[in-house]
């Protein structure tokens, strides 16, 4: 891992979220990299649940200002940093007052979707490779978890396709049990095509469930990792049938060694 860069893209992450599977993955994976002397980048959505004087965020003006275009709408995109303090991480969050300042993440206080979940999620994918577009900085790994996540493999092999910075970057998705029930918005995938992005890459999204979610990821991705001892019999099914580098379940006592070997063996071979 010495010197390698590896860009980290989650949907959840400890210390600002509580702690889950997906949470907790994308805290100790980057803290792992970050000890084996490989350098790191950590973004996430900034939720409007997470206590931004707690966690000292602030705004980093050089890198907000744009505007990003969802489904014909510009979207003005806003970037803030804070530091893990025990472990000198910074992480970069992606925010919009549309899209993230409502006190929750994924839903109502009833457990109830957002409806707007899709829109954020491409939201997410395009402000995460603009900022580092502006950061100028070249990952060797893009290492993606969380469903809100699961659209970044699809937009940077297709929208962002002919982008230099990722040229050469390996895309690897780690997939968790932990999803959502029910069905993102009807017209997700009409909001992707608005992109110029072809029919066939989404397909699965006709139906937009958790488990079309994470096919569409798995399928821009170069290698994959299953971070849930459990995955439904339909997605592992057809991760198997991909036949891209996959590493099976490791419990987190022992994950420090097969991740760094998967990352250096498999991933980047």
């Amino acid at each position: 891992m010495n010197g390698k860069k590896i860009l980290f893209v989650s949907s959840e992450l400890v210390p600002y979220l509580p702690e889950n599977e997906v949470s907790l993955m994308s805290y100790e994976t980057p803290r792992m990299v970050n000890s084996k002397k490989g350098q790191i980048r950590i973004f996430m959505p900034r939720y409007g649940n997470i206590n931004e004087r707690r966690h000292q965020l602030h705004e980093v003006i050089r890198l907000s200002g744009m505007n990003l275009v969802i489904n014909d709408m510009d979207m003005p995109l806003i970037i803030k940093v804070a530091s893990i303090p025990r472990e000198r991480i910074q992480v970069y969050f992606i925010d919009n007052e549309e899209y993230f300042k409502r006190k929750a993440t994924f839903t109502d206080e009833n457990g109830v979707l957002f409806p707007d979940n899709d829109e954020r999620a491409i939201f997410f994918a395009k402000g995460v490779v603009e900022t580092v577009k502006k950061l100028n900085w070249s990952p060797d790994i893009i290492h993606v978890h969380g469903w809100l996540a699961s659209l970044l493999p699809l937009y940077l092999r297709t929208y962002y396709a002919d982008e230099p910075l990722f040229a050469d970057s390996k895309i690897v998705t780690s997939v968790y049990s932990k999803g959502f029930d029910g069905n993102l918005d009807g017209n997700m995938n009409k909001k992707i095509l608005f992109d110029g992005i072809t029919e066939d890459s989404i397909s699965h999204l006709e139906s937009p469930t958790y488990n079309n979610l994470l096919k569409v990821a798995v399928d821009f991705s170069d290698a994959i990792i299953l971070a849930s001892e459990e995955i439904s019999e339909d997605l592992s099914e057809y991760i198997t049938n991909l036949q891209k580098p996959l590493l099976p379940y490791v419990s987190l006592q022992e994950f420090e060694e097969a991740y760094a070997n998967f990352y250096s063996t498999e991933v980047l071979k």
